[in-house]
């Protein structure tokens, strides 16, 4: 099922729980706008390439809308779409005073040289400049892109509106960037961990996990598991699969994914069939790569208790409901994995007060986020006697619903 369809089944069902009017359920659905640019750039050997990039601002009922921006060859309309409704959602359960957005360039960023990336960013800056703004709509980095791309964002911006480096976030360190901010999701993953476990009585010590994708959130919510007391069994990501039954030592593995870009290979394992990772033995599964992994065909073979959705929209709805049956618990990524989006709204107001927290602050105040929000969905799910998903999804659709009725734009 593709994200759009899952992402507007899980709105109408929140919408039908909340007892929401039509028109209202109908306006919250549409877009504020979608926009689409032309992006022509020289190559470096002076040939002329075209390239689209787009944007879709979904919401800003509750603030400036919010979301990331993606450099990869197929950027699907409807994906996009999904995202920036989900960020919509995503920031208000968090919440933190943002709307949703999400955008990007349909390029293979592999393919072009770094003068051609930052000649690509300033075009499409330059075509957008008027419709961002650090109170319209701030863009963070997504895949294809990260610090640098912001940075060349925020210097174009910057050419017409002076500097503003409120404009975007996930900036690097010396221009604005807040500290805690690249280990803020996996950071996140941690703490949403601990008040899911802390409600069953547990701690992660102890617990066994495994995580599918060693990318940014996977290598960082794995460090942070393990110095917790938690023990990682198995991972994966795209060169292989890795498990240890006694658990990974995951120092080495950092240093071993860095060194060789992925995990396989390490001494410290043994390699098994990434297709399998999902449906090893563990207390707690941590998906963190890819939508969509864990579907009908192998929902039923999953063995973790608890399964912590650090990807987005990792779980199909048709899984949803063979693993409730079987009464495993899914903590939803629009709670479980709003870490970064939490300390991107940090690294925000630092630049808007232009006073910068140390980390411990940063993670200390990410901590309260996180776990105000665990309690915030628990009531949600207690109102509407429903799963996690939904308490998320109810928690979020209704704050922005009232936010919409209160500044009067059901008419």
């Amino acid at each position: 099922m593709n994200a759009l369809v899952a992402t507007n089944r899980n709105f109408k069902l929140a919408a039908r729980l909340l007892g929401l009017d039509s028109k209202l359920e109908k306006s919250l659905l549409i877009p504020f706008r979608e926009i689409k640019v032309e992006c022509t750039i020289p190559k470096d050997d002076g040939t002329l390439a075209s390239f689209v990039g787009f944007r879709v601002q979904h919401d800003n009922a509750r603030g400036p809308m919010k979301g990331g921006i993606r450099y990869h060859p197929e950027v699907d309309p409807d994906e996009v779409n999904a995202l920036a409704q989900l960020m919509t959602w995503k920031t208000a359960v968090a919440n933190i005073p943002y709307g949703g957005a999400k955008g990007g360039i349909g390029c293979d960023p592999g393919e072009l040289s770094n003068s051609e990336l930052e000649r690509l960013t300033r075009v499409f800056t330059q075509k957008i400049h008027d419709l961002i703004g650090i109170h319209t709509d701030v863009p963070a980095p997504d895949m294809g892109t990260g610090p640098q791309t912001m940075a060349w964002i925020l210097d174009e911006y910057s050419k017409f509106h002076g500097y503003s480096p409120a404009v975007v976030t996930g900036k690097p360190i010396d221009l604005g960037g807040s500290l805690g901010r690249d280990a803020a999701t996996g950071r996140g993953v941690l703490f949403a961990t601990e008040a899911l476990l802390n409600e069953h009585g547990k701690s992660i010590s102890g617990q066994r996990f495994v995580i599918q994708g060693f990318g940014n959130v996977g290598s960082w919510a794995a460090q942070l598991i393990s110095e917790n007391g938690g023990k990682i069994v198995a991972v994966s990501d795209i060169t292989g699969a890795i498990k240890n039954s006694k658990g990974l030592d995951i120092p080495s593995l950092l240093n071993h994914a860095k060194e060789n870009r992925g995990v396989k290979g390490f001494k410290g394992a043994d390699p098994i069939d990434p297709n399998t990772i999902l449906i090893e033995d563990c207390d707690i599964l941590i998906p963190a790569a890819l939508g969509g992994v864990i579907n009908r065909d192998n929902a039923n073979e999953i063995k973790a208790k608890f399964i912590i959705e650090a990807a987005n929209h990792p779980t199909d709805p048709e899984a949803d409901e063979i693993l409730s049956k079987k009464g495993v618990v899914i903590l939803p990524d629009i709670y479980a994995n709003s870490g970064g989006v939490t300390v991107s709204y940090f690294e925000w107001v630092q630049n808007i007060q232009g006073f910068m927290w140390d980390e411990e602050k940063v993670n200390n105040e990410l901590k309260t986020y996180m776990t105000r929000g665990f309690r915030d969905v628990k009531e949600m799910c207690k109102t509407h006697n429903c799963d996690l998903r939904m308490g998320a999804f109810t928690l979020g659709v209704n704050r922005v619903a009232r936010a919409t009725v209160l500044r009067g734009w059901e008419a």
